[in-house]
C-alpha cells in the first residue's frame, strides 16, 4: 500500500472511511457507445470485499443509478453500496431509489439538439438521454476535438435558454440542471456518514468538484486518479495516478489487502 497519509488512516480505521468512485472512466473503461459500456470484470469482487470492510462506498456519477446498475450486474449486491447518480440529484441504496421531479428544461433542450445538430454540421455527434441530463457525445466524429468546439458556444445558450448548465466530459457535452455536482454530493454524504477520512477516485473533470470536497472537508483524505491520455486536469490535482480501470481495481484490491493483513478477522 502507497505510504500516503489519507491512505494510511483508512487502512487504520475503515470503519471510519468512505470510499467514492466515479463510474466510467474508473470503474467501467471508456466506450465508443456509452450504452455498452460494462463494469471492471474484477471491480464487483473487490467492491463487495471492500464494502464488508470500509464505513462506506458510493458510486457518485452522472449516470441514473439505474444506468450504472444495469451495467454494472452485481452492482446491487455489494455491501452496503450507495449510487448518488445525476451527480447527486438521484440516490440508490438497498434497492430503493428517491429523486426529485425531473427538470422540464431537460427533454425540451433534446428535442432541439438533432436540428441543432444539424444545422452545425455536426458529423457522428450521438445524443444520450440520460433522463435527467441530455449529453452529446462527439467520440464517433472524424474530430471529436473540432466536434467539441464547434458545439461549445450553442449547446452553452441552448442550456442557458432551458435554466441548464453544461458539464463537460471526455468527448461529451452534458446538459443538466444547476444546483448540484459531485463535491456537494460527497460532501453532503461525508457529513451525513459522520466520516472520518475520505478516498475519491475519478476520471473526468466532473471529477474535479470531488476533488475539492475532498481537500474542504478537512477529513484525512485521498485524491486518486484514473489516468488517460484524454484529461490531464485530474492527474495534475491527484494524490495519486493509476493506469485507467485496471489500476483503480488493482489499488482497491491492494486497500482490501492492507486493511485485512491489521485487522485479520476481516471486518472494520
Amino acid at each position: 500500500m502507497k505510504n500516503i497519509p489519507g491512505l494510511q488512516t483508512i487502512v487504520r480505521d475503515p470503519a471510519g472511511a468512505v470510499i467514492g468512485l466515479d463510474f466510467d472512466g474508473t470503474l467501467s473503461p471508456i466506450v465508443p457507445d456509452p450504452a455498452s459500456a460494462r463494469i471492471h470484470p474484477r471491480a464487483l469482487a473487490v467492491l463487495a470485499d471492500l464494502g464488508r470492510l470500509v464505513g462506506a462506498v458510493a458510486i457518485v456519477t452522472g449516470r441514473p443509478p439505474a444506468m450504472a446498475l444495469r451495467l454494472g450486474p452485481g452492482l446491487a449486491d455489494v455491501p452496503g453500496l450507495v449510487i448518488l447518480g445525476h451527480y447527486g440529484f438521484e440516490r440508490w441504496e438497498a434497492g430503493r431509489s428517491s429523486a426529485p421531479p425531473p427538470p422540464p428544461g431537460v427533454p425540451r433542450a433534446m428535442a432541439e439538439l438533432p436540428l441543432l445538430l444539424d444545422a452545425l454540421g455536426v458529423r457522428g455527434a450521438t445524443i444520450e438521454d440520460k433522463g435527467r441530463a441530455v449529453a452529446v457525445h462527439t467520440r464517433r466524429s472524424p474530430d471529436p476535438e473540432a466536434a467539441l468546439a464547434v458545439l461549445g458556444e450553442p449547446l452553452a445558450k441552448l442550456a442557458e435558454k432551458h435554466a441548464l448548465v453544461v458539464e463537460p466530459g471526455r468527448y461529451v457535452l452534458e446538459l443538466r440542471p444547476p444546483g448540484m455536482d459531485k463535491g456537494h454530493a460527497l460532501s453532503l454524504f461525508l457529513a451525513e456518514r459522520a466520516a472520518r477520512s475520505v478516498m475519491f477516485v475519478g476520471d473526468d473533470l466532473g471529477d474535479l468538484a470531488a476533488f475539492d470536497a475532498v481537500r474542504a472537508s478537512g477529513l484525512p483524505g485521498v485524491n486518486v486518479c484514473s489516468g488517460s491520455a484524454e484529461v490531464t486536469a485530474l492527474a495534475d490535482r491527484a494524490d495519486l495516478v493509476v493506469d485507467g480501470p485496471d489500476g483503480v481495481v488493482e489499488l482497491l484490491g491492494e486497500l482490501v489487502a492492507a486493511i485485512r493483513d491489521r485487522t485479520p478477522s476481516g471486518s472494520a
